[in-house]
């Protein structure tokens, strides 16, 4: 099923082309709702180091550059490349080492769907006279007559939506961001691919690594970045039981790669003033039911009282039942009917009212009375 989109007929729209076989699909079915598609790759750098086996950043190769522009010109569409590297370094590399340095643990694809790539494509899209932007997210916009107001919807393929990494969108950008796959499955998008002749999606891999530098080489990243920052490892009683490359080498809750022996151990806290690993045996020591997110941020509308929601505190989790309540203007409490594994400062809490994303905020930590 083909959705609908009506009132644009004949309009351009700029489409974000990665390559893939989302983006691709995404440019044909705005083809068939009659709108006039551009389609813009945006460049973005990468780590250059003989450590690193990434030679081009995953999400801008020239592979994936010569895919798009293959595509585009198959279904007669104008095609360019938009170098965004030097904005790319700051609002993404810079934040992700920035984040490490205080002992938290970012993640680059909020901050770069929030700070850079549709901040980009709307840019790009203003200087050549195109007010709309598609791309081919899993998740849905809609107005809602009665706040007023847009809205971010999760996808109907619930295994691959995106509005986590979504979430920080606002309203100026809701408006005018159509996203055709939302009310696809991922296998329909596939078979479409298929019957249209574009076989070659059909045996792509998609990458696991950070777009930049690779999981092979992010010690050896942070060691030459933020470089080494040894320090003791404390159990739970506070007895010294080893000893730390850094605080950022390491992220809360994990058992692999700390040296230890007579575990399992977890990482329970970074305690940046002593530069200590808090470490535990007991994993429910890493559970915790209430957690401060700050700064916040509401797609649609901040909540007037309490919210009950379901929230996630990581991109693949399932939503939990908890409790929103707003602190003051950009702090908000999350407090979870139960404890939530591995609370992880840094990370992004998203909450959901049914199927619409209702708020956002980094964790800051737990909430201390």
């Amino acid at each position: 099923m083909v959705p609908k989109i009506t009132g644009k007929r004949g309009r351009k729209i700029v489409v974000g082309m990665s390559g893939g076989v989302d983006s691709s699909m995404a440019l044909l079915l705005l083809i068939k709702q009659g709108w006039r598609p551009v389609g813009v790759s945006l460049k973005y750098p990468v780590w250059k180091d003989p450590a690193n086996c990434l030679r081009e950043n995953v999400c801008c190769s020239e592979e994936s550059f010569r895919i798009a522009r293959d595509v585009c010109d198959k279904l007669g569409v104008p095609y360019f490349v938009y170098d965004v590297s030097r904005k790319f370094k700051k609002a993404v590399i810079d934040y992700f080492l920035g984040r490490l340095r205080l002992g938290k643990t970012p993640n680059p694809c909020v901050m770069c769907n929030r700070f850079l790539k549709f901040k980009e494509l709307f840019r790009w899209g203003s200087r050549h006279g195109i007010e709309y932007v598609a791309t081919g997210h899993y998740a849905r916009v809609r107005r809602n007559p009665g706040l007023r107001k847009y809205e971010l919807l999760k996808a109907r393929d619930t295994e691959k939506d995106q509005t986590y990494s979504l979430s920080f969108l606002d309203q100026s950008q809701l408006a005018r961001l159509v996203l055709p796959l939302g009310h696809l499955r991922k296998r329909e998008v596939y078979r479409m691919a298929e019957k249209a002749g574009f076989e070659i999606f059909l045996k792509q891999k998609q990458s696991q690594d950070f777009c930049f530098v690779s999981g092979k080489a992010m010690n050896a990243f942070l060691a030459k970045e933020i470089g080494l920052k040894p320090g003791d490892m404390l159990n739970d009683e506070g007895k010294i039981i080893g000893r730390h490359r850094g605080l950022h080498f390491y992220t809360i809750g994990q058992r692999k790669g700390l040296g230890l022996s007579g575990g399992p151990y977890f990482v329970r806290e970074h305690e940046m003033g002593r530069n200590t690993l808090e470490i535990t045996k007991d994993e429910k020591r890493l559970f915790q039911k209430e957690i401060v997110l700050k700064p916040c941020h509401f797609p649609s509308a901040a909540p007037q009282k309490a919210l009950r929601v379901q929230a996630k505190i990581r991109y693949r989790q399932q939503g939990a039942p908890a409790v929103l309540i707003l602190k003051s203007k950009n702090k908000a409490l999350l407090s979870f009917d139960k404890p939530q594994r591995a609370v992880t400062p840094g990370q992004f809490a998203v909450c959901y009212r049914r199927n619409v994303c209702v708020a956002a905020g980094e964790i800051q930590g737990i909430y201390r009375s």
